[in-house]
């Protein structure tokens, strides 16, 4: 599969780039894709929420008032879950909410996303380009001349160009990542996926197994 690259000006830079099919044209596994998104959202979460239950909160050794005579319901402790400054019923406690998945439905949820993005036009190869400071405004301009601007995008480079994530990281609806580094969930949660052309073998290179990437 073939693509054009684009310059930074917006203009078609007049070659193409080749796109393996194996990862850029596979036919997308919307479960699997969906696994790897709920599998990211849950290692998210910190798990450290907690609420004092009722033998936890403070006070109500005390029989509040004798048991018969008042004409209400009996209690026992001021610190009842039904009483203001009671413990809470079942309330949240410290867990892990991590979720592993196997690496092939990894794999299989990034090429998905990648698929899924060549196949409905919003991936788009980009000439290199870097800032020796942060040029916000320079970074504004490259997106206006690929008429991306406004959209939420995704900007992957080659390795960390901290000129590019820094220019860009006040831009609102911008994502800068490393390209090695994108999960399932930054592809597919953005309207446009810009990719730098020499970034597309690195990749290419994270779905190669060890014994691959040596030989």
């Amino acid at each position: 599969m073939k693509l054009d690259i684009y310059k930074i000006n917006g203009k078609a830079a007049g070659e193409k780039i080749d796109l393996a099919d194996e990862i850029f044209g596979v036919e997308p596994n919307d479960h699997a894709i969906y696994l790897s998104v709920k599998s990211y959202l849950a290692n998210q979460r910190q798990g450290t929420s907690k609420a004092k239950e009722r033998g936890e909160v403070r006070g109500g050794g005390k029989k509040p008032f004798k048991q018969k005579g008042r004409g209400g319901a009996r209690a026992g402790t001021s610190r009842s879950p039904l009483w203001v400054g009671g413990g809470t019923i079942f309330g949240p406690r410290p867990r892990n909410y991590r979720q592993d998945l196997p690496k092939k439905v990894k794999s299989l949820a990034r090429k998905s996303a990648y698929s899924y993005k060549v196949k409905d036009e919003q991936l788009m190869v980009v000439e290199d380009f870097n800032f020796d400071t942060p040029k916000t405004k320079e970074l504004i301009k490259i997106l206006d001349a690929l008429k991306i601007q406004g959209k939420k995008v995704l900007i992957l480079t080659k390795g960390n160009l901290r000129g590019v994530y820094r220019s860009g990281r006040n831009i609102p609806k911008l994502q800068i990542l490393e390209a090695e580094k994108a999960s399932t969930y930054d592809i597919v949660n953005n309207q446009m996926t810009v990719i730098q052309k020499s970034a597309v073998e690195d990749i290419v290179n994270t779905f190669k197994t060890k014994s691959e990437a040596v030989n």
